[in-house]
């Protein structure tokens, strides 16, 4: 009984790291679902200032893919 213990641990601890790749994108996409819920009763002003944060958004993304793509290419 004994003997088999440290064969055990060590079969749980691969089984972890196997996994734990998993389970961390399981916790991301469970806090991501927290995120998108639905708003109701929106104004007309809310909806073009999330269209722009989102344009604003994407922008920064755009500009951070150049920054990365220039800085590969001087190495």
């Amino acid at each position: 009984m004994m003997d088999d213990l440290p064969n055990t641990i060590d079969e749980c601890i691969k089984i972890l790291e196997e996994n734990v790749d998993f389970l961390a994108n399981l916790e991301m996409d469970l806090e991501d679902k927290k995120e998108d819920s639905l708003e109701t009763d929106m104004h007309l002003y809310q909806l073009f200032d999330m269209v722009e944060d989102v344009h604003e958004s994407s922008k920064l993304k755009r500009a951070e893919v150049n920054l990365i793509k220039r800085q590969e290419e001087s190495l």
